[in-house]
């Protein structure tokens, strides 16, 4: 993988599911979904997931129109009794740790990341051809949210 594609896909999650802005949604190719778009020269970033408290989705990015690049993902929050306050003030954090994103591990966020309510962690084994990895977010009373990632080159 490239240097320039390693920028592409930093710049791509920073700009997308990150930033939470409706300028990367675009209309869901498939019912139900929420697909989030980025592109720069012959690099499209297409990112698609469903679901909100628990989801799982798949990120993608295409060179000249081919793809070559994937990660499918899943989890969502860990307890079940979560109201909607707390469901916002996770995936804010999940967001705020997401734009940490660096070109040394540009899976999701960084290794670890304290903010004033929750702690954030992220394991990953592998490089950019083939990888898999665990998020999670703990507060002072346990786990909050997990989830798993994987993914590596495309090839044809």
């Amino acid at each position: 993988m490239t240097q320039e594609f390693v920028e592409f896909l930093v710049e791509a999650k920073r700009g997308t599911y990150a930033a939470q802005g409706d300028d990367a949604s675009v209309r869901p190719a498939l019912p139900g979904s929420k697909q989030l778009e980025y592109q720069r020269g012959l690099y499209v970033y297409r990112d698609v997931y469903f679901g909100m408290r628990r989801f799982v989705g798949q990120e993608t990015v295409y060179h000249a129109g081919r793809p070559m690049w994937s990660m499918a993902y899943a989890g969502g929050l860990d307890r079940s009794d979560a109201d909607s306050e707390e469901i916002k003030a996770v995936y804010a954090f999940l967001r705020e740790a997401m734009r940490l994103v660096s070109a040394e591990r540009p899976y999701r966020g960084p290794a670890s990341y304290r903010g004033a309510r929750y702690m954030y962690a992220c394991v990953s084994v592998g490089d950019l051809e083939a990888f898999r990895g665990a998020e999670e977010i703990q507060d002072n009373s346990g786990l909050v949210y997990r989830l798993r990632f994987a993914g590596g080159r495309v090839d044809e």
